[in-house]
């Protein structure tokens, strides 16, 4: 069975990391002698995923000149631009709904996981859910925990206003219906407010991962990333 096609969110602003993303979108930062998104399609054509679509915006040509058709990564790849108007992360995924099917992976643009792709697209169960958003039980290790989590299912999800409750994070991987997305009004919007809607209406499912995350947003998260890709 082929897997989901992905949206990876690639159009941040990259602040967090100064001079090395003031000419790149963070997607091209050199990890180990290499672009970050080079590990990260590697990656994934690894775990199963055949078709991608790159969500971007700031410096987004860069990442298309770079990666083009995605041939080289045994990919097939694609681009959807916010344009000239920032329409959040939940609006660059509705407007690249065309490009995608009827249920897709969400990845933020600067993760790198350890998660079993094909378990999570088996546990998706559109009867009772419009996303399941992978979680980690962090317990505040790595950053602040932000999501209460119990027998597969999310039952809070805050981007502040933590409570003690909340012992699991927002892993960085979701899989998405396209429906509920093309049915929001809005054409600019948070994915994090879009999973609160969900929440509300008993629809956000959880699947819980049991290794930490790598990242490449931030300065600490690369040399963390790096040293896990040397094996150091």
């Amino acid at each position: 069975m082929s897997l989901p096609p992905l949206a990876l969110l690639a159009g941040g602003m990259a602040t967090r990391l100064g001079e090395l993303s003031r000419d790149k979108p963070k997607s091209l930062v050199d990890i180990n002698g290499k672009p970050f998104i080079d590990h990260q399609l590697a990656w994934l054509r690894g775990q199963g995923v055949e078709r991608v679509v790159v969500c971007t915006g700031h410096l987004g040509s860069q990442i298309q000149d770079h990666v083009r058709d995605g041939a080289a990564y045994g990919l097939s790849v694609d681009y959807s631009y916010d344009g000239a108007t920032l329409v959040g992360t939940g609006g660059a995924l509705k407007k690249a709904l065309p490009k995608l099917g009827q249920a897709f992976f969400v990845l933020y643009g600067d993760s790198f996981l350890s998660v079993d792709f094909r378990a999570l697209a088996e546990s998706f169960d559109p009867a009772t859910a419009d996303a399941v958003m992978t979680v980690w039980k962090n317990e505040g290790e790595l950053a602040p925990s932000n999501v209460e989590y119990a027998a597969g299912r999310v039952l809070a999800h805050a981007k502040k206003d933590f409570t003690p409750a909340m012992r699991h994070i927002d892993y960085g991987l979701s899989l998405v219906a396209a429906a509920p997305l093309a049915a929001e009004a809005s054409e600019s919007f948070d994915l994090s407010w879009f999973y609160g809607k969900l929440l509300r209406q008993g629809r956000l499912a959880g699947f819980e991962v049991p290794r930490r995350y790598y990242e490449a947003g931030s300065l600490e998260g690369l040399a963390a990333l790096r040293a896990h890709l040397s094996g150091t």
